[in-house]
């Protein structure tokens, strides 16, 4: 059977064509040479048949590429990645603290601020010069689940009430609301987003920059990524508050605390250098 004619069922349930091209641009977008890339696609051509689910392909395809090549494996992995930051948000709140701390922010996460009318739990609060960020973070720990219209409204309402307390705004000029999720806006949630002024931040919007886009361009990729790292493991570390990849270069106590070999903290040490360089 052609793999043109073949139908693949997304992690939301719907079906639809399998495309090579899709998995390819995937697979190079992780930085694997066009060889590599190529080899799995090769590897793959017996697996790939009619009702598949892209989860499994996506396992197949890492697998494979982990033999070639760990830490491309790694930034592969990073969708997946992020969604095992969980099972609470919280991990997800200081990680995108820690990219916006990156970009020259001051950040703040887990706060309570003062509305006209009742008090508000902020995810996220980002500040530079005169301009002040608010984020409420969306995370979701599977796939095919997006964040529909009912948290825009609701959210826009929250912000509206801490922006008619003019006390908890201060000296700042510029106010940004921002909702931001590991998952994807429904159309009506970002139309009704875009028409209240609202910044919406999703794993693929907007386009060119998305949370995908955002993570490749500072180098914070989570730990929850790394494909050397057991499932245990990367749990025993967010219990340890470790969220960055990078946070373990100079951390080496806590992956013996965890109780992680020499040898494979070696191994795991050079995935993060060559992962987040």
């Amino acid at each position: 059977m052609s793999h043109r004619n073949i139908k693949v069922k997304k992690a939301s349930g719907k079906m639809e064509t399998f495309s090579e091209n899709k998995l390819r641009n995937s697979l190079i977008r992780s930085n694997a040479t066009n060889e590599e890339a190529n080899s799995v696609i090769d590897q793959l051509q017996s697996e790939i048949v009619n009702g598949i689910s892209t989860n499994k392909i996506y396992s197949l395809a890492f697998r494979l590429l982990k033999k070639q090549n760990s830490h491309n494996a790694s930034r592969y992995n990073l969708k997946n990645g992020m969604m095992e930051l969980g099972p609470s948000g919280y991990p997800f709140e200081k990680f995108i603290a820690a990219l916006f701390s990156a970009q020259g922010y001051t950040t703040e996460t887990g706060l309570i601020l003062q509305g006209k009318c009742i008090t508000h739990e902020i995810d996220v609060k980002a500040r530079k010069g005169k301009e002040l960020m608010l984020m409420e973070c969306k995370y979701k720990n599977q796939g095919g689940i997006s964040v529909d219209v009912k948290v825009p409204l609701y959210i826009h309402s929250r912000f509206e009430d801490i922006l008619q307390n003019n006390s908890e705004l201060g000296d700042y000029k510029n106010f940004k609301g921002w909702i931001v999720t590991n998952s994807r806006f429904t159309d009506d949630a970002k139309a009704y987003g875009n028409c209240k002024n609202m910044h919406l931040l999703s794993w693929d919007y907007p386009a060119k920059f998305a949370l995908k886009d955002l993570i490749d361009e500072t180098g914070l990729y989570p730990v929850t990524c790394l494909s050397s790292l057991l499932d245990d493991e990367k749990k025993s570390l967010l219990d340890e508050n470790i969220i960055l990849a990078k946070d373990l270069s100079f951390n080496r106590k806590v992956l013996i605390r965890i109780g992680i070999t020499e040898k494979r903290i070696d191994e795991i040490l050079k995935e993060v250098k060559n992962l987040c360089e």
